[in-house]
């Protein structure tokens, strides 16, 4: 029932809201537990992490004057995407997570995530922005379910990339700062199993 103004408590039923405040109880509780099965699975190795780059400057793609081997004219990390990437590392170095490779978009913004997370990081063009690029989109998407499905550990695979390509090859919409974790069954197949952001 939606509450209105001059609604009193013997004129309205009680259960819904008191479902909705259960609901408030329990909800963190199982989105902690959910997180932390998937810490779990990346101790254990195997897995690929598909990073979207942490928080930028305001805007979307890249200023007209972009050139890519120079950050100067590019959308970069502000101060706050800079601490969400060191806080990224931080989370998986507490827990344990190994690192197998760490590999990134060649745009400053993932490089500079992917660094400051983990220290160093391979450049990828499979792992480039696809924002206003749709033609680009087939044979990336493509290099990178093969790249997914086709990896086995030890450790864990980290891609950093861009929100639209990440999506592409997956079907997964990322947050800045967010990344999804894929278990890989060859032949370009991978199970989908959870999001994370570590500011949760």
């Amino acid at each position: 029932m939606l509450y209105t103004p001059g609604m009193t408590l013997t004129n309205r039923n009680p259960l819904p809201f008191i479902v909705l405040l259960l609901a408030g109880l329990l909800f963190p509780w199982q989105l902690a537990n959910a997180d932390e099965k998937i810490w779990d699975l990346l101790r254990q190795g195997g897995q690929v992490v598909a990073i979207r780059h942490t928080q930028t400057t305001s805007g979307f793609g890249d200023p007209p004057e972009f050139k890519l081997e120079d950050c100067a004219t590019q959308r970069n990390l502000n101060d706050e995407g800079r601490a969400q990437a060191r806080r990224m590392g931080a989370a998986f170095r507490d827990r344990g997570i190994p690192i197998a490779a760490v590999i990134s978009s060649p745009w400053c913004r993932c490089l500079e995530t992917a660094r400051l997370a983990f220290g160093e990081a391979e450049s990828w063009s499979a792992l480039s922005n696809l924002y206003g690029r749709p033609q680009n989109e087939a044979h990336q998407s493509r290099a990178m379910r093969e790249r997914i499905s086709g990896f086995s550990g030890p450790g864990n695979l980290v891609l950093v990339s861009h929100g639209v390509t990440i999506r592409a090859a997956t079907g997964t919409y990322l947050g800045m700062g967010e990344f999804v974790v894929l278990t890989p069954r060859g032949s370009g197949r991978f199970d989908v199993v959870g999001t994370i952001t570590v500011d949760r």
